[in-house]
């Protein structure tokens, strides 16, 4: 019979897995790019007040000083392509010369503004409504061309993509849209390092991680503070009040979303005892053994079974139980089962709670086979 821990295994279960060639460009009218709604991403408070994340917003245009004319290339016809900076600080188009002169890429902050905003504003509309059948439209109709293009990768004044405000609206339909037309899983903007997961995990979105995991997100990239998008759900989750009707909901969802990015970092597996313990408060690891017999590892006290960490924590000693031998029903009327141990000569009455599932399946077992066995006794007789 294989041995078992004398825990609920159940909560004992995370084993860390080991772990367009640019054409030629020239200056013309200088004009400045026109801005979208800003929305700050860096604390957890962002997340927790759920407002619509990506409310688009009427913008009066401002008064525009005239321009001297190009004098060797004459007006800009319309935007025909659009590129992201190496950086990702920033974005560049390529313009169409009313002269009929080769298409050039000029910076953004070199073009008209209401140049610009005719090329993007379909674009991050499209994207703030989370509207799969507009963007995909667009990226057909900009990619046709013979020059240019449109780059699924574009950003805005926060370094954020189209991915990260479809991943925070929940859309799965515009994520795939995205993701086929190349889209970076895992661009981290410039306002906090978040990350298209991050958007997901924040706004309580567990079908659109499932999904962007799927397509090959990497869980483990950071935001400016050192958080995967698996750290960030735990910190909501953390300060979301338990108890609460209204919350319920939420806080499901977030447990939901810890359970998907935790699957695709760790793997489940029964932690036979833990061994040591450092680190202080949030940095607390400890170092446990496996019952699978892999190499003891040091796995952070989030990802360990409570029941194991408080037993730990007490000072308790682990043993071993051979087998269960017995049932009864205790004096507060909850089952309790008579469990025989590997290094105690004695066996003990212990709670349901406290018995390996696996060992009381094995007794109920033998328990239908003995009175089938008895049946038959009598039947003969």
């Amino acid at each position: 019979m294989d041995a078992a821990l004398f825990v609920n295994p159940s909560l004992s279960r995370l084993k860390l897995i080991s772990p367009k060639t640019p054409l030629s460009s020239s200056p013309s009218q200088p004009l400045r790019l026109r801005s979208f709604p800003r929305f700050n991403f860096t604390a957890v408070s962002a997340f927790e007040n759920q407002q619509p994340p990506f409310q688009i917003q009427a913008k009066q245009h401002e008064e525009e000083e005239e321009e001297e004319e190009d004098e060797y290339y004459g007006e800009v016809n319309k935007i025909i392509g659009s590129r992201t900076l190496v950086s990702g600080t920033g974005m560049e188009y390529l313009i169409e010369w009313k002269d009929g002169h080769t298409p050039s890429w000029v910076p953004s902050a070199n073009i008209a503004k209401d140049v610009v905003a005719e090329f993007e504003t379909p674009w991050w509309t499209a994207a703030k409504k989370a509207d799969d059948s507009a963007l995909q439209r667009l990226l057909v109709s900009n990619n046709e061309q013979e020059f240019g293009g449109r780059d699924v990768d574009a950003v805005d004044e926060d370094g954020r993509t189209a991915l990260l405000f479809v991943s925070g609206l929940g859309s799965e339909a515009c994520v795939r849209v995205l993701a086929c037309a190349g889209a970076n899983l895992d661009h981290r903007d410039n306002s906090g390092g978040l990350t298209a997961l991050h958007m997901a995990a924040g706004y309580v979105k567990p079908g659109v991680a499932r999904l962007l995991l799927d397509l090959g997100a990497d869980p483990e990239v950071e935001d400016d503070r050192g958080r995967t998008a698996l750290d960030l759900a735990r910190d909501i989750l953390k300060a979301t009040p338990k108890g609460n009707p209204v919350q319920f909901a939420r806080r499901l969802g977030l447990e939901n979303v810890n359970k998907v990015l935790g699957e695709a970092i760790y793997e489940y597996a029964d932690v036979e005892e833990i061994l040591e313990k450092r680190g202080k408060e949030d940095k607390v690891e400890y170092l446990v053994r496996w019952k699978d017999g892999g190499d003891n590892e040091w796995v952070k006290g989030g990802l360990i079974g409570e029941d194991l960490v408080r037993d730990f924590e007490a000072g308790l000693e682990y043993a071993v139980a051979e087998g269960v031998v017995g049932k009864r029903e205790g004096e507060d009327g909850k089952r309790e089962y008579l469990v025989k141990w590997t290094d105690i000569e004695e066996a003990t009455w212990e709670p349901e709670e406290n018995v390996d599932p696996g060992l009381i399946n094995e007794f109920q077992q033998r328990e239908e086979a003995g009175n089938l066995g008895a049946m038959d006794v009598a039947v003969g007789s």
